[in-house]
């Protein structure tokens, strides 16, 4: 019996996410980026460390291939065991617009230590600018003093969320959590 009512239960959510994600603008293939684009907006985003955000990009390239969307903005974490991340930005993408997103998320492990980071998310096989909205399960490592530079990959489904940050604060350690994606700001990182 329960598996009957689970089924039901499925169905009704699956239709009820299938008009909303069909009305959000849709994202076609082949309107992807090119890594001169990415490293372009990357070198006027941060500035100074431009050479290390332009290797990055290369190996995000090698990695996953071109992104259909991109995401700049800033953030905020902090962690002892148990961590948090705050961030907001804007979601680029070739043909459906820009949007403002905001991220939040939890994060439990080794890791200790806090920081400020500008961030840029590559984001790979987006169907809908909508599709951003959810959990994005993903592995990150920090190593640095005073200043630090770095690239993670989370997944949900068949997406895939790139964050390149550069951040100043101080942060070691190795955590497993997830990064929120929501339309507007929130406290609540789960």
């Amino acid at each position: 019996m329960t598996a009957i009512v689970r089924a039901i239960l499925v169905s009704v959510l699956v239709a009820l996410a299938v008009p909303a994600l069909a009305q959000s603008p849709r994202i076609r293939e082949g309107d992807t980026f090119k890594p001169e684009e990415i490293i372009q907006s990357g070198h006027k985003f941060f500035g100074t460390v431009s050479r290390g955000v332009a290797l990055t990009v290369q190996e995000a390239f090698k990695r996953w291939g071109e992104p259909n969307g991109y995401i700049l903005g800033q953030e905020g974490a902090g962690a002892f065991f148990g961590g948090l991340r705050f961030g907001e930005g804007v979601l680029y993408t070739r043909n459906a617009g820009d949007l403002r997103v905001y991220w939040q998320g939890p994060s439990v492990g080794f890791d200790f230590g806090g920081e400020g980071a500008r961030t840029m998310m590559l984001v790979y096989n987006l169907p809908a600018t909508e599709g951003i909205f959810g959990r994005f399960l993903g592995l990150d490592g920090s190593a640095y003093f005073v200043g630090g530079f770095g690239m993670t990959a989370a997944v949900r489904d068949n997406m895939i969320v790139v964050p390149i940050r550069t951040g100043v604060g101080a942060r070691l350690g190795v955590n497993i959590g997830y990064l929120k994606f929501t339309p507007t700001a929130t406290w609540n990182p789960f």
